[in-house]
């Protein structure tokens, strides 16, 4: 039984990162383990003992790692910003890989562009949003149906997903982190519009 522990997310569930689970198990690839939920990618300050939520956060992310070896080599979730680009880069640290495949829906990238970024030695296929999620965003991306997926499991789901992610490539047009710093939109308040 593939244990976290003795996967890449065990620094990572240590550190308190991997939080609001909807999957946290081994998958029904032997030796792999799945998350899906939201990364830590910036904590608050604490003071005394009390939790509180993180600062920031990478959501709607899916993603698994393999047991023994210490990388992740499927990652892709949801960024309010490009700009926390290099916080996640950090926070996953050496858990990325050269030949990953790392997916980011940023919220203020425009909606025509996509894009590759190095960063620590793994590339990032930078995407925009277009107020879906991420999985349909995926699913799309990767032109899987809907439908065929239905009967799987959260686990099937994120097996299915990941095997078909990790054979994309494209010549998505690369730049900079500081380039897209540039090129980014403003950050979008996500509170706003909703009824109080």
């Amino acid at each position: 039984m593939t244990t976290i522990d003795k996967t890449a997310f065990g620094k990572l569930d240590a550190e308190k990162r991997l939080q609001n689970p909807v999957l946290k198990e081994a998958t029904k690839v032997p030796g792999r383990f799945g998350f899906r939920g939201e990364l830590a990618i910036k904590f608050s300050p604490q003071v005394a003992d009390e939790a509180r939520p993180p600062e920031i956060t990478c959501d709607q992310v899916m993603a698994f790692a393999p047991e023994g070896e210490k990388g992740i080599p499927f990652f892709t979730g949801y960024l309010l910003s490009f700009g926390y680009l290099d916080m996640l880069v950090d926070a996953l640290g050496d858990a990325l890989m050269p030949d990953g495949k790392y997916f980011l829906f940023c919220n203020n990238i425009d909606l025509l562009k996509k894009y590759t970024v190095k960063m620590n030695g793994a590339t990032f296929y930078i995407l925009p949003i277009d107020e879906a999620t991420v999985y349909n965003e995926l699913l799309e991306l990767l032109r899987m149906e809907k439908n065929d997926l239905k009967k799987l499991d959260t686990a099937g789901k994120l097996d299915a997903v990941a095997d078909k992610a990790l054979k994309f490539s494209a010549n998505y047009p690369e730049i900079s982190y500081e380039e897209g710093l540039k090129l980014m939109g403003p950050i979008r308040n996500p509170n706003e519009n909703r009824p109080v």
